[in-house]
């Protein structure tokens, strides 16, 4: 379906030519009759020569109602410029045609109508020299006579021809559906329309409120008047959702599939219009079928950032226009560079980004997020618009390979120096790791962990760090000889001392392995549990505290702790009596 906009100055027989071509009434509403211009957006359709469908958006061409009229241009590909040939270029023609030119509309016809009232040689001069400088410039041109029906198929042949040059666009895509209009119908309930651009439509499709987030169904789907089980782009559609109440929906709202567009109200554009330095505070940015007021603040000679009064579902490349509504003018057309930009804190931050900003071009480019961001989700990338394509780091997490390695450098200089202030420890914790690298996520710092780097129980160190560190094993040999005579004689806080086990040099020998802690500061070599079991086995069964305690020739400090742990490992079990067993052969 070839889905275009009417465009052009007020009664110059754009619902005329439509109505022609159609043989529908456009003009919905009885005021719109009475009156003869269009106010709101008006909508029919007719078949070509090809057998191809063309859609109409008839939009009002009065200045009042301006905000209209672009609601019915932004979603749709291609557009219709209707002068008439005995009035020729007026004020509305030129501010629909900046309009068009600032959305970046490069598809469309130019029509003179009333070729029967005056020569359109005038009018379709003065008409292409203003379109030659905006996005219309190559269009093709026919002058037509709605009464006489001159022009008419050498009309709907270009409009063929438009068609069949227009690109294919994407079913694939998520959907977004500007909401152009919303109404309730009886036995159906909340009905809205819109131009469906990209994507795909289903009977049954749970699709989110963009203004609300508030889940929705669709109920039924209208095609061209007719009830359809699926709608593919570009098509003008009626989608009865339910779950919704009409006063939740209304025009500028949109239908969105689920998790795939986020709503920001910061974004950083390229305008191309007005010099930025000569903007007003405060414009109103018209995207799709809304319109937002956003406030406006100058970056560099064509950038700017605008602070959305409310959040929108924008994606990278979006076009949209700034419009001056006190003055009835259009600033410009805005391309969407950036719908998650950082904040603006320090001096000189805006200059820097404006440096930024000059490299983009408002397309999608996964390369070029990432080089910006170093790091981010791959769902935030798909959100912004931006394809994504190659494996992640770590979970969803994508990296610019270059700020990849930069980190992995960091970690091994992270890591040297906290063994270097911690000696006594066996690696750096991966909490610290990650607030040092300013890192979102512990398991990136894991994700990064490569020779000459290993992990072990939470902490990162050196792959070839002696697991005892240097002080803790010169001070276990000084005791090494007394274990050896008397291996359940715990030293006592005095020789602990003295031979320099303080309680983070203890800390450091207990997580190595060379000593046991059996409660505070009682320690043991790391293999005297087993050794204890051996000795116990020899004892008559059962066997008493007492009995235990001179067999090990230790104290009672020594032997209840080390008793209850043979106990909880199982070598021992305790008897009613409090006496005990050594289980097993």
């Amino acid at each position: 379906m070839l889905v275009v906009a009417t465009a052009g100055h007020v009664d110059h027989g754009k619902s005329t030519l439509v109505r022609t071509l159609t043989g529908m009434e456009p003009d919905r509403w009885a005021q719109e009759r009475q009156r003869g211009m269009t106010i709101d957006l008006g909508f029919a359709w007719t078949t070509l020569p090809s057998g191809a469908t063309v859609a109409f958006v008839d939009v009002p061409g009065h200045e009042r109602f301006v905000p209209n009229m672009l609601a019915g241009v932004g979603p749709v590909p291609a557009a219709v410029v209707v002068v008439a040939a005995d009035e020729g270029w007026m004020p509305q023609s030129a501010e629909h045609l900046a309009a068009l030119d600032a959305l970046g509309v490069g598809h469309g016809l130019l029509v003179v109508t009333r070729a029967d009232l005056a020569d359109p040689g005038p009018a379709l001069h003065r008409a292409r020299a203003e379109l030659t400088a905006t996005s219309l410039w190559a269009v093709e041109a026919v002058a037509v006579s709605a009464v006489t029906g001159a022009g008419l198929p050498e009309l709907r042949a270009a409009l063929d021809r438009l068609a069949a040059g227009l690109p294919t666009p994407s079913a694939e895509d998520p959907v977004r559906l500007w909401v152009d209009r919303s109404f309730t119908v009886r036995g159906s309930g909340t009905v809205v329309t819109g131009t469906l651009g990209s994507g795909r439509l289903r009977v049954g499709d749970e699709l989110v409120l963009a203004d609300s987030g508030e889940p929705v169904r669709v109920r039924g789907l209208h095609r061209l008047g007719q009830p359809c089980r699926e709608v593919e782009p570009v098509a003008r559609v009626a989608v009865n959702l339910r779950g919704v109440a009409r006063d939740r929906i209304a025009r500028g709202d949109a239908l969105l599939t689920e998790g795939r567009f986020g709503m920001v109200d910061l974004v950083d554009v390229r305008l191309a219009g007005d010099p930025v330095a000569d903007l007003p505070a405060t414009l109103t940015l018209h995207v799709g079928a809304a319109a937002v007021p956003v406030r406006v603040r100058p970056l560099g000679v064509d950038t700017v950032r605008l602070r959305l009064a409310r959040p929108l579902p924008l994606l990278v490349g979006d076009r949209a226009l700034l419009r001056d509504p006190g003055r009835h003018h259009i600033a410009g057309g805005v391309s969407v560079l950036d719908v998650a930009p950082p904040p603006l804190r320090r001096r000189g931050a805006a200059a820097a980004r404006a440096a930024v900003l000059a490299t983009m071009d408002g397309r999608p480019d996964l390369a070029g997020e990432l080089r910006r961001r170093g790091l981010v989700r791959a769902a935030d990338l798909r959100r912004a618009g931006v394809p994504v394509t190659g494996s992640p780091v770590c979970g969803d997490w994508l990296a610019d390979p270059d700020h990849w390695r930069r980190l992995g450098a960091r970690l091994v200089e992270a890591v040297t120096e906290y063994a270097r202030t911690h000696p006594l420890e066996p690696g750096a914790p991966v909490g610290v790791l990650r607030q040092r690298l300013g890192l979102p996520e512990r398991a990136l710092v894991e994700a990064l962990v490569a020779a000459p780097l290993r992990l072990v129980a939470g902490r990162v160190a050196a792959a070839d760090l002696d697991p005892v560190p240097e002080p803790v094993a010169r001070a276990v040999a000084l005791l090494r000889e007394e274990f050896t005579a008397r291996p359940f004689r715990a030293p006592e806080a005095d020789r602990l001392a003295a031979v320099g086990l303080g309680d983070r040099e203890i800390g450091a020998a207990v997580r190595a392995g060379v000593l046991l802690r059996l409660t505070g500061n009682v320690l043991l070599p790391a293999g005297a549990p087993q050794q204890a079991v051996r000795v116990l086995a020899t004892l008559p069964q059962p066997f008493t505290l007492s009995a235990a305690r001179q067999a090990l020739d230790t104290t009672r400090r020594v032997a209840v702790p080390l008793l209850e742990l043979l106990d909880r490992q199982g070598a021992t079990r305790r008897l009613p009596d409090d006496t005990r067993m050594v289980v097993g052969p």
